[in-house]
């Protein structure tokens, strides 16, 4: 491949980054509202206030960081990240305080994990897809790794599974240009994904179903009709990739995911890291960019390690 291929991976890479950051952020401001109270308070939410990340962001970077320091993939680096990362004001779920505990007194990363059925392994996963975007094998092993640091329930890894898999695709896509094909693209998941889970399966299938017409309240509503968008793996995927293919860029995506309702940071950092990977970096409004918090690990940081994940991933191959 061409030396040419960095700017287009690191747009990618740092697309789906940056939108999980975007998606988190905006949909802070409303988690755990249902979609009426969004509506009667903002109209249709598309801006960003304060701009802080929560938990989501904070595990997608300890993930960022872990590959950077060893490109092959160790969970129990990643475990370290989680654990030197954890600041409880970002809004972790109460099992996580658990298995933050184990880790520190030095129990296995593989041994700390609960019995999870929720989305937290799925909101964290998108640096998975995008860095193993063409190593289809590679990606959903790492995918399932990965989220059993902290679930272990099938339908906790099969939520993260079927994210992964989505970042990957789009990432995939977007980097040759080609449009996104909603049949195929919900086959290669569901066919996987059946392996691990079958509700989740069933329910990523029902997205063929959805119509992609209509404004973008008709789509609002598709989303709070099809979906429960709750903390659980099965509630909280489908709507992310949902909103995903029955829009046709970056900000519709986001807008759809949050503007549904309920655990919004969640589904909006999902939804934002398919639709970035896809669209890219430079699809991402500024407006929504420059409000997001800068720290020492904030939005220059994550657009750096993206960037540096990029070089990576090509000096791995050979093509720089």
């Amino acid at each position: 491949m061409p030396n040419d291929l960095l700017p287009t991976l690191i747009d990618r890479f740092q697309g789906s980054a940056l939108g999980t950051f975007v998606g988190d952020a905006m949909g802070r401001e409303v988690e755990g509202w249902p979609w009426q109270m969004i509506r009667a308070r903002h109209g249709i939410l598309n801006r960003i206030g304060e701009g802080i990340y929560t938990d989501d962001t904070e595990m997608m970077i300890g993930i960022m960081e872990a590959l950077k320091e060893d490109p092959g993939f160790d969970p129990a680096l990643i475990a370290r990240r989680f654990l030197e990362n954890f600041h409880p004001f970002r809004g972790y779920g109460p099992r996580i305080y658990g298995i933050v505990d184990r880790l520190r007194q030095g129990i296995p990363w593989d041994q700390v994990g609960t019995d999870s059925w929720g989305n937290g392994g799925a909101m964290r996963i998108a640096p998975v897809g995008f860095f193993f975007y063409d190593d289809g094998e590679l990606l959903k092993e790492n995918a399932l790794l990965c989220a059993r640091i902290t679930h272990r329930h099938p339908q906790g890894l099969a939520g993260a599974l079927a994210q992964a898999m989505a970042v990957g695709m789009a990432t995939q896509k977007g980097i040759k240009g080609d449009a996104i094909d909603r049949p195929a693209f919900l086959e290669e998941i569901v066919q996987v994904v059946q392996g691990v889970d079958d509700a989740m399966a069933a329910e990523i299938e029902r997205i063929g179903e959805m119509d992609t017409g209509g404004d973008l309240e008709a789509r609002i509503k598709q989303i709070v009709r099809a979906f429960p968008r709750d903390v659980s793996a099965v509630g909280a995927v489908p709507p992310a990739i949902a909103s995903f293919l029955i829009n046709d860029d970056f900000q519709a995506t986001v807008v759809t995911a949050i503007n549904g309702g309920g655990d919004t940071d969640t589904i909006g950092a999902m939804a934002g890291a398919i639709a970035g990977a896809y669209y890219g970096y430079s699809s991402i409004p500024s407006a929504w960019l420059e409000p997001l918090e800068n720290g020492a690990k904030g939005r220059d940081y994550v657009q750096s390690l993206a960037e540096e994940l990029a070089g990576i991933k090509l000096r791995q191959k050979g093509w720089i």
